[in-house]
């Protein structure tokens, strides 16, 4: 008999419907993973399990009663940027440490009126500031793909981010999947070096309500599964209207689900010129070729496009995020809620509590925001960066008159080690080179591994839609997932 823990979304569904097993024995067997995992990836910044086994025994009683939600009885990670009620929510941050939400974000919630059962709250870089998952206050997200590289067996890897603990989780069988956040690719790059789907809607798609802001005009909940399928089922759940956010879009929601299966025949893919970087590696832009080669014998027909502005991207985003984040973060003082370190004044209290509580990556960004919004260089960064982003948008509009979606690497290489690289931000800052121009522009995004490397480490690819046609994504992605192939698993596993 197949482990449970092996079984996709729709399987598990499969098997819960026929009785095979129960919610509170597919629970259990997930508990049993992450306590065996916990330790080997750091998945987890808190584990609910005595919870989710309460939620599956309620689970079966409401499957014995006919009462049986879209996501019944599926256990799930659940990114510690979502408030969840009376749940310690801390965003990866000491200054958040002891926040107890008294409220549910509307995506958390819309999966549990799904049926969803959730193992605890996924790790993540602090505030979703960071690409690696090493800026957590609750230390980093190492990947369960460490120890693939037979060359270098006991390197640690990061597992991305800001996603990595979501990623991790559900990439070493401790989750069936999990919630993700995503401002410049922090659902993408971990899917991508972790051997799993990672979606990212178009912005508005989800309620934004309830999830911890990092940049409000980029943020974006997405999901992480092991399937494409696995992935539409759990999206179709997350999206909707909600008038507590109001960049939250008021329009049908399409069942992604009908979306699998569908021929690609006849769909026009995007080939963008400015993708191919002087120095990026041969073996990726070999596997990027081979993907659309792939989809082209499918019946898609391949087009180069040009996206003249990308160059621009990554520059624009670290003056934008950062500007807003400044903003955002200015809340966190010790008076309303988190950590309070008091002082001989209320200026003294706050500086205390905020030099205490933030991490050296949340002051970094809070002091390039704070700057770029500063008198004098508003103009000079801020507004011009508005302006770059518009310029952006209108590249992939032009596209879109020439293709139906877009295929790129979403990253330039396979994960490294964690504790490389971080002397120097900027190079870091790099990994979302193929990423940010997405949040930038509001696209939604797809990315499904196709290989592994002669590192013997996963690679994906990303496939990149008109606003609001996730379907189209769906469709590309179920049908490329089905030619590659990938069934690879992580050296360890739960």
């Amino acid at each position: 008999m197949t482990d449970l823990i092996d079984l996709t979304m729709l399987q598990a569904l499969e098997g819960l419907a026929k009785k095979s097993f129960s919610a509170q024995e597919l629970t259990a067997r997930y508990i049993a993973a992450s306590q065996k995992g916990q330790p080997q990836t750091n998945a987890y910044i808190t584990e609910t399990y005595a919870q989710a086994e309460q939620a599956a025994k309620a689970s079966d009683a409401r499957r014995a009663a006919g009462q049986v939600g879209a996501m019944e009885g599926l256990p799930l990670a659940m990114k510690d940027l979502f408030c969840t009620k009376n749940i310690r929510t801390t965003a990866a941050s000491k200054i958040l440490d002891n926040f107890i939400p008294p409220y549910e974000s509307t995506v958390s919630q819309k999966l549990l009126d799904a049926g969803t059962i959730t193992l605890g709250k996924a790790n993540l870089d602090e505030f979703a500031m960071g690409s690696i998952n090493i800026t957590s206050g609750y230390g980093p997200v190492i990947s369960p793909w460490s120890g693939a590289e037979p060359a270098k067996a006991t390197r640690k890897l990061h597992a991305g981010g800001s996603s990595g603990g979501s990623a991790a989780a559900v990439a070493a069988r401790m989750a069936l999947g999990a919630t993700g956040t995503d401002t410049g690719g922090s659902i993408r790059y971990p899917a991508a070096i972790s051997g799993i789907v990672g979606v990212k809607p178009t912005y508005g798609r989800c309620s934004r309500y309830g999830i911890i802001a990092y940049a409000s005009s980029l943020d974006q909940a997405g999901c992480l599964t092991r399937t494409v399928g696995d992935a539409a089922l759990m999206l179709r759940s997350m999206v909707g209207y909600d008038p507590k956010d109001s960049t939250s879009m008021n329009i049908a929601v399409p069942d992604y689900l009908a979306s699998l299966g569908k021929s690609v025949k006849g769909l026009k893919i995007g080939i963008p010129r400015e993708y191919r970087l002087e120095g990026m590696p041969q073996e990726t832009e070999k596997l990027w070729d081979n993907t659309a080669a792939m989809l082209q014998s499918l019946g898609a027909q391949i087009v180069n496009i040009a996206l003249p502005h990308t160059k621009y991207a990554l520059p624009t985003y670290y003056i934008l995020a950062p500007a807003e984040a400044s903003s955002n973060l200015a809340r966190y003082d010790g008076v309303r809620y988190g950590l309070r370190v008091t002082g001989e004044s209320l200026n003294a209290m706050y500086e205390n509590t905020r030099a205490a509580g933030f991490g050296a990556e949340a002051k970094r960004r809070i002091m390039m925001g704070t700057y770029v919004l500063s008198e004098g260089y508003y103009d000079a960064y801020y507004l011009k960066a508005q302006k770059v982003r518009r310029l952006i948008r209108q590249d992939f509009l032009d596209a879109f008159h020439q293709c139906d979606a877009i295929l790129t690497p979403p990253t330039t290489s396979t994960a490294f080690g964690i504790d490389e690289k971080t002397d120097d931000p900027i190079q870091i800052y790099l990994t979302d080179i193929f990423t940010v121009t997405l949040n930038l522009a509001g696209l939604p995004g797809l990315v499904l591994p196709v290989a592994l490397c002669s590192d013997g480490l996963p690679m994906g690819m990303q496939l990149i839609g008109k606003a609001f046609d996730e379907e189209t994504l769906f469709t590309l992605g179920d049908a490329l997932e089905k030619e590659v192939g990938f069934t690879a698993k992580p050296p360890f596993t739960a």
